[in-house]
C-alpha cells in the first residue's frame, strides 16, 4: 500500500511553560518532532511526509519533508495538510501528532495493515486509573474505555472526503471526523505505553528513559 505522512505540529503548547512550543524541544540531542518523523518515515519505508508548522518555524522542519502551515484549529492545520499533499497518489494517510516522539514501527504496521478490511485504524491503550463521571461521582468501568493514541491510519480516499463532508466542524481527533461523515468503521489497533504526549516538562524525562531502553534492546 502506498502511504502518506501527516504529522501535525503547529500547536502553541501553553501548558508546557517553555519559551518555544514543546514539539520543538530537545530530546537527546533532537526536538521532539524530529524524533516523531524520523521514526513515523522509518517506519513507512521513507513514505512522503507533510509537517504542518506554524508560520516562523518552517526551519524546524525535518529534512524530506515538505511543509504546510497550521489553521486556526488542529482540524484546519490537517485540512490545509491535505491541499498541500491533494495531487499525491495514497492508499492510506498516516497523521501523527509531532509531540509525540517515540511511535513504534509495530504500533504503526498495525494500524496500517488495519485499512485493509476498516475505514480506519486507531492505536490505543488500557486505561490504568478508576474512573468517576463527573456529573454523580458515580464509578464507571475502565474496561469499557481506551485511551487514544497517534499516529491514527484511514483510507486516503475517504479521509479527503470526510474532511470536504465536515468542513466547517470540529473534533477532538480525525477517527471523529470520519465517523461524523458516515465511515465510522474504524478498528481499535494495539497502543504502547511508550507513545507518550510531551505535556509537561517531567514528560521529556520520561521519554529520555523510555529512549534509553530502546537503546538497550
Amino acid at each position: 500500500m502506498k502511504i502518506l505522512n501527516i504529522v501535525v505540529a503547529a500547536g502553541k503548547g501553553t501548558r508546557f511553560g517553555a519559551d518555544r512550543p514543546k514539539q520543538f524541544c530537545t530530546l537527546e540531542g533532537k526536538t521532539v518532532l524530529s524524533h516523531a518523523v524520523e521514526r513515523l518515515r522509518r517506519a513507512t519505508d521513507m513514505a512522503p511526509t507533510v509537517v504542518v508548522v506554524s508560520p516562523g518555524f518552517e526551519t524546524e522542519v525535518p529534512d524530506g519533508c515538505m511543509t504546510a502551515y497550521g489553521g486556526p484549529t488542529r482540524g484546519g492545520s490537517v485540512r490545509n495538510a491535505l491541499m498541500a499533499v491533494e495531487s499525491y497518489d495514497a492508499d492510506v494517510i498516516l497523521i501523527h501528532d509531532g509531540a509525540r516522539p517515540l511511535p513504534s514501527s509495530r504500533l504503526i504496521s498495525l494500524a496500517i495493515e488495519a485499512c485493509r478490511n476498516h475505514h480506519g485504524a486507531i492505536p490505543v491503550v488500557p486505561v490504568i486509573d478508576s474512573l468517576r463521571r463527573v456529573s454523580d461521582g458515580e464509578p464507571v468501568n475502565r474496561a469499557e474505555f481506551r485511551c487514544v493514541q497517534t499516529p491514527q491510519a484511514f483510507r486516503a480516499d475517504l479521509l479527503r472526503r470526510a474532511y470536504a463532508l465536515t468542513e466547517g466542524r470540529e473534533f477532538t481527533d480525525d477517527a471523529s471526523v470520519m465517523s461524523a461523515a458516515g465511515f465510522g468503521d474504524i478498528a481499535l489497533t494495539e497502543g504502547d505505553s511508550c507513545n507518550l504526549k510531551i505535556t509537561l516538562p517531567m514528560d521529556l524525562e520520561i521519554a529520555t528513559l523510555y529512549l534509553k531502553h530502546d537503546a538497550g534492546k
